[in-house]
């Protein structure tokens, strides 16, 4: 019953849409409507500033980093931790606040597996910061992350999680469509040029 709760609470947390508060409260935009129209870290910074999308995304990071690293606390079972990450990235995802919409879950994948595996999250954040400042694209750099997290966690030793870290890829890829459509276009917007 503790395990079923912890993930519902996770789900709950996850579903928090931090960036649309930040936005609201700080700048008085709805990210839901304006650039992006979502309520991610990069769509607040686009259209609030720096310091606030960097606000979103700690808030983002943070509310899948917390209930994983506390579920690690009293449990090993990696298919328990794998779950309470897929809860949070879910929530993310579908928020229930959101009427089942939500954001791209990228920062809150971040988040969860910072607290399951730290050194292949650093080894995989560093691939998406030398993405975007090559190609300026932070969906590329975002899809890089992803893709790169299975595959490291399969070469630490962690085939179990790199089975969810593969399943929320795919579901950061499905929230990429529209991005992915446009990079095939040579439309999709880049850092390089200011937005």
């Amino acid at each position: 019953m503790l395990s079923l709760g912890w993930i519902a609470i996770t789900y709950l947390l996850g579903s928090i849409p931090f960036g649309l508060f930040v936005a609201k409260a700080c700048c008085g935009v709805d990210p839901r409507l304006d650039g992006s129209r979502n309520t991610g870290a990069t769509n607040v910074a686009r259209l609030c500033g720096f310091k606030y999308g960097v606000m979103a995304l700690v808030l983002d990071v943070a509310k899948g980093f917390l209930p994983v690293l506390g579920a690690a606390a009293f449990s090993q079972s990696s298919l328990f931790l794998g779950l309470v990450a897929l809860a949070a990235v879910c929530g993310h995802v579908w928020s229930v606040f959101l009427h089942g919409k939500g954001g791209k879950a990228v920062a809150t994948t971040v988040g969860v597996f910072l607290a399951l595996a730290p050194w292949c999250t650093v080894i995989a954040a560093l691939l998406l910061i030398a993405v975007v400042m090559a190609s300026g694209f932070v969906s590329l750099g975002s899809l890089t992350l992803v893709t790169a997290m299975p595959v490291l966690l399969l070469l630490s030793g962690e085939p179990t999680l790199a089975i969810f870290a593969a399943i929320i890829a795919v579901i950061v890829f499905w929230r990429h469509r529209e991005n992915i459509q446009r990079l095939a276009r040579g439309e999709e917007k880049s850092w390089k040029k200011k937005a």
